[in-house]
C-alpha cells in the first residue's frame, strides 16, 4: 500500500521508509474493527444495513490516515514527513538543525516540521534505554559531555528517524551534495493530501448524517 498523494520530493538513490512500529498494527486493528462491525450489521439487517455503512467506512479511513499514511522518507534528495493530511519535503539544503523533543522534528528556515511517523518516548521508553542505545549514534546527536536525549535513544522510533536523517545528512554534506548555511534561501515544499482529506470529510459528513448516528 502507498500514500494516495504524491511524493513532494523527487526521491533519487537509496530509499528508506521510516514509521513507528506500532502503527501498522495499530491500521490492521483499526481495518479489522470497521469490517466486523460492517459484516455484524450487514447480517444483522441484510442489504438495508448498508445505510449504516458510512460509520465503519469512516473508521478504516481513519486507520489509512493515522496508521498507515505517516512515514519518514529519507533519500539523497533530503526527507519528506508524511503526515496524515499533509506532506512536507525538506531538501538537504533547507535542513538546519534535527531536534527530537516531542518527536522528530526538522528546523528549516521556513518553520519547525514535525513528523507524526517518529513520535519521542514516554517516561517508560526512557528508563527502558540501555548503554547500547546511546552509542554509536551520528555525532551531531550528541550535547555536552556526549549527553542524548530521550527522543535520541536508538531504540524509540523518534531516535530510529534521527540516526537515519542525520546520517545521510552527513553524507550529503561530506559528498557535497548538500551545502551547509543555505537553510534560510532553501524552499520547502508543502502540499496537502487532498485525496485523503476529501475522502475522510465525506465520510465524517456521511456518518453525521447516518441513521441513529
Amino acid at each position: 500500500m502507498t500514500a494516495l498523494t504524491p511524493d513532494v520530493l523527487a526521491h533519487t538513490g537509496r530509499v528508506e521508509t521510516l514509521a513507528a512500529r506500532s502503527s501498522r498494527a495499530l491500521a490492521w486493528l483499526t481495518w479489522g474493527l470497521a469490517a466486523t462491525g460492517l459484516a455484524l450489521t450487514l447480517s444483522a439487517a441484510g442489504l438495508a444495513g448498508a445505510r449504516f455503512a458510512a460509520p465503519f467506512l469512516l473508521l478504516a479511513a481513519a486507520g489509512w490516515v493515522l496508521f498507515w499514511r505517516p512515514a519518514v522518507v529519507v533519500s539523497d534528495a533530503g526527507v519528506e514527513l508524511r503526515n496524515p493530511l499533509r506532506s512536507i519535503g525538506v531538501p538537504w539544503d533547507a535542513l538546519g538543525h534535527v531536534d527530537t523533543k516531542y518527536a522528530l522534528t526538522l528546523v528549516t528556515g521556513s518553520g519547525r516540521f514535525t513528523a507524526w511517523a517518529a513520535p519521542a518516548p514516554g517516561i517508560w521508553g526512557a528508563r527502558h534505554a540501555r548503554p547500547e542505545h546511546v552509542d554509536g549514534l551520528p555525532e551531531s546527536t550528541y550535547g555536552p559531555a556526549r549527553s542524548v536525549r530521550p527522543g535520541d535513544l536508538a531504540h524509540t522510533d523518534s531516535g530510529q528517524a534521527a540516526s537515519v536523517v542525520r546520517s545521510r545528512w552527513a553524507e550529503a554534506l561530506a559528498s557535497g551534495a548538500a551545502h551547509s548555511g543555505r537553510a534560510d534561501t532553501t524552499p520547502v515544499t508543502r502540499r496537502v493530501a487532498w485525496a485523503e482529506t476529501a475522502v475522510t470529510a465525506g465520510l465524517a459528513v456521511a456518518t453525521l448524517l447516518t441513521p441513529g448516528a
